[in-house]
C-alpha cells in the first residue's frame, strides 16, 4: 500500500512565508567590453524557475576556506551556508545555478534583496519529501552604501 503525502505537503507549504525566488542557469557566453562604462558585461542568465521559495541560513556559522601560503594571489573566501526551500513541484536546481530573491513576503527580511547565491549541489530528492531543500553558498559582493 502506497502512502499519499500530498495532504501533508499542502499543510507544510501553507505554513511557510514564501518569498519569490528566481533560479537561473548562468550563461556560458563570453563577456563583452562596454567602451562607454569601461566594464565587461556578461550575457544574461537564463531563468529556469521563478516562484515561491524561501532562503534561510543553514544554522551553522560561516567558515573561511583557504589554502595556507602568504604568497598566494587570492584571499581566503568565506563560505556562507544557506539553504533554499521550494515546493516539490518546482524544478530541481542544478549545481552552480544562481538564486536571487526577487520579492519579499509582507514583513519579510529586506536584507535578502540584492544578494545572490550559488547552488552547491543539486536540489535534494527523497522517497518521502514535502519540500525541496537545496544547499546554497552566498556569492560574496560589496553592497552599495545606503542600500
Amino acid at each position: 500500500m502506497a502512502l499519499d503525502f500530498s495532504g501533508i505537503t499542502k499543510v507544510v507549504e501553507a505554513l511557510i512565508p514564501w518569498d519569490t525566488v528566481c533560479i537561473a542557469s548562468p550563461s556560458g557566453g563570453q563577456p563583452v567590453f562596454d567602451t562607454t562604462t569601461g566594464q565587461y558585461t556578461y550575457p544574461e542568465a537564463q531563468a529556469v524557475y521563478e516562484g515561491p521559495g524561501a532562503v534561510q541560513t543553514a544554522g551553522t556559522p560561516a567558515e573561511v576556506v583557504s589554502i595556507p601560503g602568504v604568497n598566494l594571489p587570492w584571499a581566503p573566501e568565506t563560505r556562507s551556508k544557506y539553504r533554499l526551500l521550494t515546493p516539490v513541484a518546482a524544478p530541481v536546481a542544478e549545481k552552480d545555478m544562481l538564486v536571487t530573491v526577487v520579492q519579499i513576503h509582507p514583513g519579510g527580511d529586506l536584507a535578502l534583496l540584492g544578494r545572490q547565491w550559488r547552488v552547491q549541489d543539486p536540489g535534494g530528492a527523497a522517497t518521502i519529501n514535502v519540500l525541496r531543500v537545496t544547499a546554497l553558498d552566498q556569492i560574496q559582493q560589496t553592497r552599495q552604501a545606503g542600500a
